[in-house]
């Protein structure tokens, strides 16, 4: 894949940062492109980067810490819990780079591992805009519900044409409302009968998120909404301070030595979060958020405490080596 001129930019910043500023954390990146692109300079560099997005998983690398939720976090929920809602037969609809092809993949493990049916899959374009021919397939395809992995301005057209042509079936998604806000900004009901998993929207009615929505409101007063960004990045910085307090100062080793003696958490707006020292991704809470007609949320179910655990049953173990490799269920680490 070649480099978009955007992520040229975050490989500039990068290099610059790390090599002449040196820096000794960074923060940065928010799609999976993005972070590909800059993901071999922190390793030239050996500097240490958050990446506090949801993605598509499977980044095994020592230089690299994920606040953001996985699809073993999103997707072994979700996908289950819309079958025996639903109905087993699953058309998935996904950008074409990485994010969606590897999340799709994840969409069919599970669906084939808890007997399902895959009546139908598509990888869109990211420019692309216009959706008939897609909606028609859908229609025609005998799904149950449709797994919408879809991303940017251009592809967001499909929910109102979906609904103006009362396709009527639900969705599941990873990336919708938790990042977006599509349901504040899209007209009702466009976004009806979507249910993502996330570990943190604003609407989480607990005290920890309630606390959280407070000072966010007090420092930020127009921003429009509180994602699941800003919990991931709020975690992200208290994590470092945490992690630097313990080993004593800003030195790599030392860090990934207090990562890989675990018990690294921090209670966050989503409640008590815990890095893994295998994969250095996060556990987390995750809530099941379905949009419901008027575009007000409801939670139909939460998983307390689910563990990044794929990676490190896979073979990904970053307190013995560090391949910095990312991986997918067709090409695991143990099969590297």
């Amino acid at each position: 894949m070649t480099p978009s001129p955007d992520n040229r930019r975050y490989q500039e910043f990068m290099r610059r940062v790390l090599q002449q500023d040196q820096v000794d954390v960074v923060f940065a990146g928010f799609s999976s492109a993005s972070r590909e692109a800059y993901r071999p300079i922190v390793n030239q560099f050996d500097g240490l980067a958050f990446y506090n997005n949801q993605y598509e998983g499977g980044v095994c690398d020592a230089n690299m810490i994920v606040t953001g939720a996985v699809p073993e976090q999103q997707f072994s929920t979700l996908i289950p819990w819309m079958m025996e809602t639903y109905g087993p037969n699953v058309y998935t609809i996904a950008a074409d780079y990485n994010f969606g092809q590897i999340s799709a993949e994840w969409v069919r493990k599970i669906v084939d591992d808890e007997g399902g049916t895959m009546v139908g899959e598509e990888f869109i374009p990211l420019g692309v805009s216009q959706f008939s021919q897609t909606i028609q397939n859908i229609r025609e395809s005998g799904a149950d519900f449709v797994v919408t992995l879809l991303v940017g301005a251009a592809q967001a057209s499909y929910y109102e044409q979906a609904a103006s042509a009362n396709v009527g079936l639900p969705m599941a998604s990873s990336v919708n409302v938790g990042q977006g806000y599509e349901h504040k900004r899209f007209t009702p009901p466009s976004l009806a009968q979507m249910h993502v998993t996330t570990n943190y929207i604003e609407e989480i009615d607990t005290p920890e998120s309630k606390a959280f929505v407070e000072k966010f409101r007090a420092a930020y007063p127009d921003e429009p909404y509180i994602n699941q960004e800003a919990a991931n990045s709020y975690i992200a910085m208290y994590l470092y301070k945490q992690l630097v307090e313990r080993a004593g100062g800003t030195d790599h080793d030392a860090i990934r030595a207090v990562i890989a003696g675990g018990d690294v958490c921090f209670d966050g707006p989503s409640g008590n979060v815990c890095l893994d020292p295998k994969s250095q991704h996060m556990s987390h809470t995750i809530y099941l958020a379905k949009v419901e007609d008027d575009h007000s949320i409801s939670f139909p179910k939460v998983w307390e405490n689910i563990a990044p655990y794929w990676l490190g049953q896979a073979g990904c173990d970053l307190t013995q080596n560090d391949p910095s490799a990312q991986y997918t269920p067709s090409n695991p680490p143990s099969a590297n």
